[in-house]
């Protein structure tokens, strides 16, 4: 029988492992490979995929969006694939669900200054569920068509991914307590790092998808 702490030790590796892949920056990593200005030097800031289309550059930014989703998914396949040796448990899979995104959002290597988790956290939900994650990029998608504003697309998604995770129990996969809080928190967290875009949408001064900036 495999030794009890070597297990958690291992386990515990894997939950770091996943931070530090969430932590990688891959919009600035794209925009240094590609020559582009560093995406915290402009617009909000923020080292993401929807900052680093503001450098012109549709390329880079679909890199970026591909990057973020794929360490978020990369960072739950590290648990369900290599795991300890009598196998990986439901919370040691919640734990690096969350850690990956805590990576992105805190990332080690910007000094804990990250962005704001959209992509990452689809990457988590595709891990989990592809069923779940397409459920819940149907609903950013339908926000998007009819309203145009990314981040009330992303708001809304964020809500509902853990409505769909509990009530999707029995369809595509079972909604087992320890993911069903990682993934509410994970929407939480979201949503708190979209306050200022909140705050704009209640203003009326959010900028829509497609629209043009004012000189």
């Amino acid at each position: 029988m495999p030794d009890l702490s070597h297990a958690v030790a291992f386990n515990v590796g894997l939950v770091v492992l996943a931070y530090l892949v969430g932590s990688v920056p891959f919009a600035v990593v794209v925009s240094k490979l590609m020559g582009l200005q560093d995406p915290r030097s402009y617009g909000s800031g923020n080292p993401g995929a929807t900052n680093v289309l503001r450098s012109g550059s549709k390329t880079a930014a679909i890199l970026t969006l591909l990057g973020d989703a794929a360490k978020g998914w990369f960072g739950v396949w590290l648990v369900q694939h290599i795991g300890a040796p009598e196998g990986w448990t439901w919370n040691v899979l919640a734990l690096a669900a969350l850690a990956v995104f805590l990576g992105h959002l805190f990332p080690i290597f910007l000094g804990f200054r990250g962005g704001k988790g959209v992509a990452t956290a689809l990457g988590v939900l595709f891990a989990v569920s592809p069923w779940l994650a397409l459920a819940t990029l149907a609903t950013w998608l339908i926000i998007v068509a009819f309203f145009r504003y990314s981040s009330l697309a992303a708001l809304v998604a964020a809500i509902f991914a853990p409505v769909y995770y509990l009530f999707g129990s029995g369809l595509a996969w079972y909604a087992e307590p320890p993911m069903l809080a990682a993934i509410t928190l994970i929407s939480v967290l979201l949503i708190l790092r979209h306050r200022a875009n909140i705050a704009r949408l209640l203003n009326g001064t959010e900028s829509r998808i497609g629209a043009k900036k004012k000189a």
